[in-house]
């Protein structure tokens, strides 16, 4: 099933000029350390499947293994991806940038040679291969494996050749030239002037449309940051208070982390208004004139104001990077943890635990947006990690219009693509000590959303799959780079701009562009019309459509706060403070926020109480209408089984499926099982042992 595992895919453009021929078949050479392709004998079709500058440094026949049935095939190795071929396979040109058989060289996370039963080398960038393997194992940084078993008769020295070439070419690849811009183009299209399926926020127009349909009023289009020179992680435009001039927001701005300052991140029917910054810096001058500009951006109009230190109680980003390692590591078919003790090593890897504290956190958030007419301000030191996953989820526990298909996307490209947050240093594919893979914890998060509210998502677990995958895809600008300036670019999208100095950026080559009205939304580039269905949830109930739930500006169920009132909510608990800006009582208490007023935390079920007045026992009392309150506790947070265990494909047998065949193949799973069991009833109870098809037919 295509769920199990999409590969990472590239564009297949019409090939321009095909590979030279020869007689004697594929053969790869190392000159001076260096790779290099000679002429190669293979079929038609996969010659022309090569991308524009892709080269094609060794293949071998084998058997894709692991999975049933097994596929004879052809594994190949060029200088961007390892891929395998079965045998009469060949690309859609409906979906030319679809293939479950392709793993992108920054994709390979572990690569294994094989030999016999007891020889097995883990190859390192650099190193030799001791033997001849008999089979290849390649684990993907997107938890799936590609197990390939090498024809013997004489063949042996081909498996040796692009065992090597994978190998080198994983060291070779360089960072500017595997995402310098791969042309995209899709056969009888003209991508021009194509519309994107989703806003990509990249105009002011867009914004403003955005902006309206919040029912922002009190908010405007600033575009004060159109050529990036307030900061190059912000988008080129935002939305500010309304009453701010911009010269006041570009001296408020100053006072901020890497000029990142408050503005709206989401506007609530309700009234409320959900705003992110940057950390203060500790140098301002609490008598500057603009510090009353910075206040009266973070009111945004309100008298009730939040600061949520964002952070606190969450865990830190080398925290996350190890989580995601230990859970990786414990989900490889061969994990040494034993089957008995498997659950407490997944416990051991804190990664639930993790998912767990982000949903409490945005749970509460969420309590605080939706109890009292206010301006809640999300505040991290660099606005552009937990702060995105904060935004995102309590938009989604708090309107169902977030929870559509067009909405979700929306609210990716909004608080994550748009809002700059380095998906290249997060994902590991610069090489930066800066790893973390915030933005899949987030897609976690919501997994356990969908699994706890089913009939409320109008998107399916395989379209958060598909999300998952697509972050390692480097076909698109949306997860290619990390700002939106380096991403317009690379897009040249504002090349009579002058250049601003960035040095984490490198220059892409001339002439090699990607089309930047192409995003990862584009999904009928990589999936057919069957697949795509499947990203609806078909248990989502059509009465939770948006237009259904709450007129624009209707706070009957919000109240105001108290007048002149500014809190921190940090450890659960809200504190009052006496000024806004923290630095005018103790600059000292910026370096560890959590400390400005350290109170014992305590529960939802009390802020619940603080904030509603109501029992501390949701389940009696009402809720505003469209927020979702999830549970956190045991095992109520469960693993992502379709994810996380890919490489396992005897585990994904008896997980649901949207369809009747899957349903009826997970039939068939399950009365295979009672056969297996059957055997194993005491010999007291024998006289009660039934046929499985009577037992379940009895169950319905």
């Amino acid at each position: 099933m295509w769920w199990g595992g999409r590969g990472q895919s590239f564009n297949i453009a019409p090939q321009k000029e095909e590979p030279e021929m020869g007689h004697s078949g594929p053969k790869c050479v190392q000159r001076t350390g260096m790779l290099e392709p000679r002429s190669q004998q293979l079929d038609g079709h996969v010659a022309s499947g090569c991308l524009p500058g892709e080269q094609i440094l060794a293949w071998a026949p084998g058997v894709r293994k692991g999975l049933e049935p097994e596929l004879p095939g052809t594994l190949i190795c060029t200088n961007l991806r390892v891929t395998f071929q079965p045998c009469g396979w060949q690309r859609s040109q409906e979906t030319p940038l679809s293939s479950e058989y392709d793993f992108a060289l920054v994709n390979i996370g572990r690569l294994e040679a094989v030999s016999g039963l007891s020889r097995v080398q883990l190859l390192r960038p650099g190193s030799p291969l001791k033997f001849i393997p008999e089979e290849i194992l390649i684990h993907g940084r997107d938890f799936r494996l590609l197990r390939v078993a090498f024809e013997a008769g004489g063949l042996e020295p081909q498996a040796f050749q692009v065992t090597m070439a994978i190998v080198q070419a994983r060291a070779q690849n360089s960072q500017v030239q595997q995402y310098a811009g791969i042309p995209l183009s899709k056969a009888g299209q003209n991508t021009g002037s194509r519309k994107p399926p989703v806003p990509l926020l990249e105009t002011s127009e867009d914004w403003e449309a955005e902006r309206k349909k919040q029912g922002a009023r009190g908010w405007r289009v600033s575009t004060i940051n159109e050529r990036f020179d307030i900061a190059t992680s912000l988008p080129r435009y935002f939305w500010v208070p309304k009453r701010t001039l911009d010269s006041e927001v570009r001296r408020a701005f100053g006072h901020f982390h890497q000029g990142r300052g408050p503005r709206l991140s989401w506007h609530h029917p309700g009234g409320s208004d959900l705003l992110r910054c940057g950390g203060f810096y500790t140098a301002s001058d609490p008598n500057k004139e603009d510090i009353r500009a910075v206040e009266s951006m973070l009111q945004a109009g309100h008298s009730d104001v939040v600061l949520v230190d964002t952070v606190d109680e969450l865990p830190s980003l080398a925290d996350v990077q190890l989580a995601h390692l230990r859970l990786r590591a414990l989900c490889l078919p061969d994990s040494p943890a034993a089957e008995e003790k498997w659950l407490s090593a997944l416990e051991g890897t804190r990664w639930l635990d993790y998912v767990r504290s982000c949903l409490r956190k945005a749970s509460d958030i969420s309590v605080l947006v939706t109890s009292r007419v206010r301006s809640v301000v999300l505040q991290e030191r660099g606005d552009r990690d937990f702060n995105g996953l904060l935004s995102s989820l309590v938009q989604l526990l708090s309107v169902p219009e977030a929870r559509t298909l067009l909405g979700f996307q929306s609210l990716v490209q909004r608080e994550w693509v748009a809002a700059g947050h380095p998906f290249l240093t997060r994902l590991g594919v610069t090489g930066a000590s800066e790893e973390a893979p915030v933005f899949l914890l987030f897609l976690d998060c919501v997994w356990q959303l969908l699994q706890q509210f089913p009939a409320e998502f109008e998107f399916s677990e395989f379209f958060l799959l598909a999300l998952h995958d697509s972050a390692r895809v480097p076909d698109t600008l949306t997860f290619l780079r990390d700002t939106p300036w380096e991403r317009g670019k690379q897009g040249g999208q504002f090349n009579s701009y002058t250049q601003i100095y960035n040095p984490g950026y490198c220059q892409p080559p001339a002439g090699n562009s990607v089309n930047s009205q192409l995003s990862v939304w584009d999904w009928d580039l990589r999936y057919n019309s069957e697949q795509i269905l499947q990203f609806h949830n078909p248990g989502y109930d059509p009465e939770h459509c948006p237009d259904s739930w709450l007129p624009r500006q209707q706070p009957s169920f919000m109240v105001p706060g108290p007048p002149s009132s500014v809190w921190l909510f940090s450890r659960g608990a809200l504190t009052p403070l006496n000024q806004l800006c923290p630095w005018r009582d103790n600059p000292s208490l910026l370096a560890v926020s959590s400390r400005w007023l350290p109170r014992a935390a305590i529960s939802s079920e009390s802020l619940a109480d603080q904030e509603w007045g109501l029992p501390s026992h949701w389940g009696a009392c009402p809720l505003p209408p469209g927020l979702l309150l999830p549970g956190y506790l045991g095992p109520q947070i469960r693993l992502w089984r379709r994810c996380y265990l890919r490489g396992r494909p005897e585990v994904q047998k008896g997980l649901s499926a949207p369809t009747i065949s899957g349903l009826q193949d997970e039939l068939s799973h399950l009365q295979e099982l009672l056969r297996k069991w059957t055997p194993r009833i005491s010999p007291e109870d024998h006289s009660k042992k039934r046929d499985p098809n009577t037992i379940l037919s009895q169950s319905r």
